[in-house]
Formats: structure tokens, sequence, C-alpha cells
């Protein structure tokens, strides 16, 4: 009898501690749940399906004030489908990203916390792509894809035979003009706080801007519009005090300005035998004209939102190719109206690029009498100012005299 009692006395405190067991799982188990919940990566889904691109790497990137900022990718299989998160905190102020698998893109908007989901074939991957989740996103598509539209037509009027350079010129006017007008009036003044009226003000055509805010003052009106838009709904982000910079350096340059009035120290002019000056390169660092004693340098003010900083940039790629090693040395200030379109456009460009923040009226651009844009000066070495553009009539030949 005390046999049997003391076996079920046993049993009884085996499935309590079997009891007490599974209660211990059971909560560690909901802890590390919520743990688990709690540490998960938040974000915003971002999925779909590339279609023939078996193999090939889809990335995404954020195209950021900095620049492009690579932040996935993903190898895709034959089903092409993929699945990437952004950060939800982009959901404070419209974030723009792209998809990418080599040249072929596609640029899509945050603004809500929906699901962006995007189909595309990969052989027209740029322009055949259903995209959904914001109307945004679908608003950019279409400014995109006329475009796209738009660089087709110029390259077909570039190749027709029967146009005199004169007639192509204007037609060429005319299509971008009827472009500009259309991003005016149905994305930019419809809505300035969207998303999509914030992209069309930097559609480039080209390695130019479309809407020219450094100088034009009709075209600063309307980053101007825009930023009074985003000022009152994002007031301390980035991008607005972007778009805030841009309108009002851009009103300033358009201003009527006095005679500048500089105290220069003639020792200091004599010393370097030039007016020293410095701006902050891509990486922020400091550059100034007098770090190049040893070198002839060609010293370029520019922007590169005008229409021939392209071709322009493409000779000084050759004379760079020619003479660098011989001592050549390029110092191209840009006066742009944006720092992050400069960033982009100069940042496979071999030599020195500076920006100058205050555009063409800084004191020491108008000190240097630059008029129009480009202006080059060619210096000797020593430091010696040699010339400037208008008074040269080969400037390879001139940058062999003074090697």
């Amino acid at each position: 009898m005390r046999r049997r009692k003391a076996q079920k006395t046993n049993q009884a405190i085996m499935r309590g501690v079997i009891a007490m067991a599974l209660l211990v799982l059971l909560v560690a188990y909901l802890f590390l749940t919520m743990v688990s919940c709690t540490q998960a990566p938040r974000g915003i889904p971002v999925n779909g399906v590339i279609t023939g691109a078996e193999d090939s790497t889809l990335v995404l990137e954020a195209m950021t004030l900095g620049g492009v900022q690579p932040l996935d990718s993903v190898r895709l299989k034959a089903d092409g489908e993929f699945a990437f998160t952004v950060p939800d905190d982009s959901l404070s102020i419209p974030e723009f990203y792209r998809l990418r698998i080599a040249h072929h893109v596609i640029n899509f908007v945050v603004d809500t916390a929906a699901i962006i989901y995007v189909e595309a074939p990969y052989a027209r991957m740029s322009t055949d792509y259903d995209i959904q989740g914001n109307d945004a996103s679908r608003r950019m598509k279409t400014i995109s894809l006329l475009n796209i539209q738009l660089q087709q037509q110029l390259q077909a009027l570039t190749a027709d035979a029967s146009l005199s350079a004169m007639e192509k010129q204007e037609r060429a006017q005319q299509l971008v003009e009827a472009y500009k007008q259309t991003l005016k009036s149905d994305y930019i003044l419809t809505n300035p706080a969207s998303a999509a009226a914030y992209y069309a003000l930097f559609q480039t055509i080209g390695a130019s801007m479309l809407f020219n805010p450094e100088d034009n003052r009709s075209d600063i009106q309307y980053f101007a519009a825009v930023a009074t838009q985003w000022d009152i709904l994002y007031p301390h982000h980035l991008r607005t005090e972007n778009l805030r910079n841009i309108a009002l350096r851009g009103l300033r340059n358009t201003r009527q300005v006095k005679p500048l009035e500089l105290d220069i120290d003639g020792d200091r002019v004599k010393e370097v035998g030039i007016i020293d000056f410095g701006f902050p390169d891509i990486s922020g660092h400091e550059r100034r004209l007098s770090d190049f004693p040893d070198n002839v340098l060609l010293l370029d003010f520019t922007a590169y939102s005008l229409p021939q900083s392209q071709q322009r940039n493409i000779q000084l790629r050759e004379l760079y190719a020619d003479y660098h090693d011989r001592g050549l040395e390029i110092y191209q200030v840009s006066v742009d109206a944006d720092e992050h379109y400069w960033k982009t456009m100069c940042e496979q460009l071999p030599w020195v690029c500076v920006f100058c923040a205050e555009g063409v009226a800084n004191d020491m651009v108008r000190l240097y009498n630059v008029q129009s844009l480009p202006t080059y000066f060619l210096i000797g070495r020593g430091s010696e100012m040699r010339a400037r553009g208008e008074n040269i009539t080969d400037l390879r030949k001139a940058i062999e005299q003074e090697l």
C-alpha cells in the first residue's frame, strides 16, 4: 500500500515537473517571439517580378542628396521574383529610390506605408513596367516616359539630313520647350507639394538640367513654388532645405548687384601672382588655387546645368588625358544651384572639382570678372596668370607653350 502511494506521489511530482517545464518553454517561446518581433527589420516592402532577367543582379538604390546609395541587391532566379525593404522612416518625407539592372532603371518614391509592387520585362524594363503602391510613382513613370520620348525625337532630329543646322536647333528648342511646358502645367503647378513636382524639377536632357535654377528667373520661380509648399509640409528636412537654398541662390544670382568693392591684400596677390581662393571638393575638403604652384593650371568657372556643359567636359577630358602627365591640372569651379546635381555630374571627373555655394554672386567669382559661363583662365607654373579664355585663340597650343 505504501509503495503504491509512493508511486502515485512520484507520478504526481513528475507530472508537475513536466507541466512546469512546458510552462517555462511556453514563456520562453513567447518572450523570444516578442523579442524577434521588436528586433525584426522594419520597413516598407518593395516586391515584384522582372521577367527574362535570370542570373542578372537587381540593385535597390536610394537617390539621396549626396548621390546614389546602393541599399541591397539580389541575383534573380528564373521566376524573376524579388523582395526588398526600404526604411519606413522615409514616410516623414517623400524619399526617392530606383531599381536597376545594368543601365535599365525604374524610379519610384516612398511616401506612404503601402507596399510597392513592380512588374516589368527586362528587355523593356525602363519603359514597360507597371508599378503599384502610390500615385506619385505612377506620375513619375509618365514624366520619365515623356523624357525618353523627347530624347528619341532629338536623336532622330540630329540624324535628319534634310534639315539645316539652324532648322534642327529651332525644332529641338521647340520640342524641349513643349516637354518643359507639360511638366510646368501638369505636374508642378497642379500640385507643387507632390513628389512628382519635385521629380519634375530635376529632369535632365543629356547631362543638362531641363530647368535652369542658376540664372533663369522664370525657372527659379518653379523651384520657389515647390520649396514653399515643402517648407510647409516638411520644414526641417534636407530636401526642403536644398530646395529653399536653390531658390534663394537663383533669386540672388539674378538680382541687380552693386559693383564689387573689396579690400584685397596686395602683398598676397603679388606673392602668388593670382588672387588665391578655395572651395570644397566632393569630399568636403577645401582645395585652393595655390595648392598647385608647380602645375600649369586651367581654372574653369562653369555650371553643369548649362546645355553646353557635357560637350565642354568632353573637350577638357581630351586635354587632361594629353597633358596631365606633363603637368597640367584642371581646377573646375561649379556655380550650379543644386549641390546634389553637381556631385552626381562630377563624381567621375578626374580633375579637381569644387563647389561655390553662393553661385555667380560669390565675391571671388565676381572678382575674377566672370561675365558668362563657362569662363576659363590659364595659369602658368609659379601661379602666374597668363590669359583668360577670350584672349586665347588656341588653348591646346597655349598649354603646350606653358608646359
